[in-house]
This record gives structure tokens, C-alpha cells and sequence, in this order.
């Protein structure tokens, strides 16, 4: 294993996240209304990524952050729904023309026409999630450490294992869904060399940094190809990394179990609580590794609503509980005795560096 040093398991857990974004420094203890200070008359505004804002995950938890920092200030928020990468300039550039001088841009992808938004206007202030490239004066990354979460995802899911196999691939091959991938390997690994056990991992390598990927982040055939190719390979849990594609992984799985009604299959959810944000599949979700980018946006369109905005980065990680992984709910009586016990243990141990996570794409 990389970089990974060896911890006892033992002691008390509870398992979830905190719903604040704290960022490289500590996170604000109060928003601006709490402070008592004057906030500006703002007009803030979202682009989603092509997977639109019902993708039950990704693009919906930076909407929903949105809209509660609009309604705690009291003005109306705007949105721009995606449907392919070429529409994300005009969609920038239509909001702007509407008024927009607090503008979110959802992903990675977005990068390029954010930072050509922001060059030619430099007196509307950006924030973009899972990008750090961008070192405009204008523009505030929100980024996450996703690999500390997924690796205690990882674990729980190679120690759930029944077969032995489990398995990961993403939507596209870019290192916000790619450090998902890593610390979910990372994770089975060390479960192996702590319990001598042999679990395999299926869809991602990392050392070589390359594995699987159905090339969108859109449900459907494609999607439901590769789960179904995982399941039929043995793996009895997945994490699919790619906003919807889960829903498309859920299609299969519901497939294999009337094939298979003796195996047990379950799946790992990624950004949101899936077992809450896709109910017709809770019952498949041993955990999720969740990113509070619903909490990283209200707190930044807050911050610039009191005249507090900062191009400095947001980094959301285990110890500001920026990342996390959910309950286990409907999983809770089919995880191994203690395994919460153990996990709350390996995240105490990853917060004093103790465990060290390493993913080349950690912010």
C-alpha cells in the first residue's frame, strides 16, 4: 500500500458529517445575519454541469445551497440547467446579462468557461466546485478531500463483502471523480492488511491512476452496461462515482438480485445520502461519502453577501466534517459487529495523520 501507516482499531463511533463547509483556515463560526453585519442586495445565481439538478446528488446539493443562502437573505436566486458542456458559457453569459454578480459554477468541467466569465468581468464574483486551477482575484474554489470519506467507505464495503469482490468506476475520467475512486481502493486495501483478508477491487487502479469510466455522467444504457458487467464479474458491492450513473447501477443490481436471490448487493453512494435523495433504492445503500457542497456554497454566496469574499479555496475534510460518510439505515443489521466501532477509529486516526490518505488529485 502507498503512504498508509497502520492504526489499532477500537473505541466508540458515530458516524455522519456536520452540515457546515469549513475551508483552508477555520470555517466563519457565524454567517453574516448571526453577525449582525450589513448585507449586500446581491443577485446569485448557478450553472449546473450536464447532469442537471436532478441528479439526486451533485448538481442538486450546490442548488440547495444556493437557495438557502438566498432565502436567508431575502433575495431571489437564478439557475442555469445544462444539458451538454456547450452550453455552459451562454448559460453563464445569459445570467450575467440577467443581473447575476454572484455566479456558482457546478464542477470541474466548468473550469475553462468560468474562468473566461471571470476575466471579463471582474467585478462579479465567482465560486466553482471541485476546481482549484483558476487563481483569478474574482474566483473562490470549493473544493473536498473526498478520499478521507471514501476510504472509510472502502473499508466498510470490503468488510461487508461477501463475495470477496467489490467495485468502483466513475462518469468521466477527472480527478474530482477520480479521488472518490482512489480512497475507496485505498480504504478495501487497508482492511485488508489489517484483517488478513483478500478482498478484491474491480474498475480503478491506483497506481496506474486509470480504470473505468462510461464517459458521462448521464443514466442509461451505457451506465447500466458497466454496473452489470461488474455484478456479473463477482462484485457484490459498487461505487459508482458520476452523479446519476447510480441510478442506472441501481437498475442493474434490482436485475441481478432476481437473477441471483442468494447474493446479497449493495452500493455505496457518493456526494449525498443516496438512501435519502433515491429512496426506491435505500435499501441497496450500505453508506455514502458525502460532500457538503450545498453547506460550501451557502456559506460563500453568505460571505460575499457581507462583503467578506475570498478567492482563498474552500477545502472541506474529516476533521472540519466537510466530508463524511452517512449512517448505514437500512444496512444497519448486515454490516459486521463493530464495524462503526472500527470506522470511527480510522477516521480519529486519519484526522492526526496517523492514517494517511493520499490521492494525486486531494486538494
Amino acid at each position: 500500500m502507498r503512504n498508509i501507516r497502520k492504526t489499532a482499531l477500537g473505541g466508540l463511533a458515530t458516524l455522519g458529517v456536520a452540515a457546515l463547509l469549513a475551508g483552508c483556515a477555520s470555517a466563519p463560526e457565524e454567517g453574516p445575519a448571526e453577525s449582525g453585519e450589513a448585507t449586500a442586495d446581491i443577485s446569485p445565481c448557478i450553472v449546473s454541469d450536464a447532469g442537471g439538478f436532478n441528479d439526486q446528488s451533485f448538481n442538486q446539493l450546490g442548488l440547495e445551497g444556493l437557495e438557502a443562502a438566498a432565502d436567508e437573505l431575502g433575495v431571489e436566486a437564478s439557475q442555469a440547467e445544462s444539458q451538454s458542456e456547450t452550453d455552459y458559457q451562454s448559460n453563464i453569459q445569459n445570467l450575467l446579462d440577467n443581473g447575476c454578480d454572484m455566479m456558482i459554477t457546478v464542477g470541474f468541467l466548468l473550469a475553462e468557461a468560468t474562468s473566461a466569465a471571470a476575466e471579463a468581468n471582474p467585478d462579479v464574483n465567482f465560486a466553482i466546485i471541485d476546481d482549484s486551477s483558476i487563481t483569478a482575484d474574482n474566483v473562490q474554489p470549493i473544493t473536498f478531500d473526498t478520499a478521507q470519506a471514501a476510504f472509510l467507505a472502502g473499508y466498510a464495503a470490503a468488510a461487508s463483502s461477501q463475495s470477496g469482490i467489490i467495485a468502483t468506476w466513475g462518469g468521466i475520467n477527472i480527478p474530482p471523480v477520480t479521488i472518490f475512486m482512489d480512497g475507496f481502493v485505498l480504504g478495501a486495501q487497508y482492511y485488508n492488511e489489517q484483517n488478513g483478508a483478500d478482498v478484491q477491487v474491480l474498475g480503478w487502479d491506483v497506481e496506474a491512476q486509470d480504470g473505468t469510466f462510461v464517459g458521462a455522467f448521464e443514466a442509461g444504457p451505457a451506465a447500466n452496461a458497466t454496473a452489470t458487467t461488474f455484478l456479473q464479474q463477482g462484485a457484490d458491492i459498487v461505487m459508482p462515482v458520476g452523479g446519476p450513473i447510480f441510478l442506472s447501477a441501481g437498475e442493474a443490481i434490482r436485475t441481478a438480485q432476481a437473477e441471483n436471490p442468494d447474493t446479497r448487493y449493495g452500493m455505496i453512494g457518493v456526494d449525498a445520502d443516496l438512501s435519502q435523495t433515491a429512496p426506491e433504492y435505500a435499501d441497496l445503500f450500505v453508506t455514502s461519502v458525502l460532500k457538503g457542497m450545498d453547506a460550501g456554497v451557502e456559506a460563500v454566496v453568505l460571505a460575499d453577501a457581507a462583503g467578506e469574499f475570498s478567492s482563498d479555496p474552500y477545502v472541506g475534510t474529516l476533521e472540519n466534517d466537510g466530508v463524511g460518510i452517512a449512517g448505514f439505515n437500512e444496512w444497519e443489521s448486515q454490516v459486521p459487529e463493530g464495524l462503526a466501532d472500527e470506522l470511527e477509529t480510522i477516521r480519529t486516526a486519519i484526522i492526526a495523520g496517523d492514517i494517511v490518505v493520499d490521492s494525486p488529485s486531494s486538494p
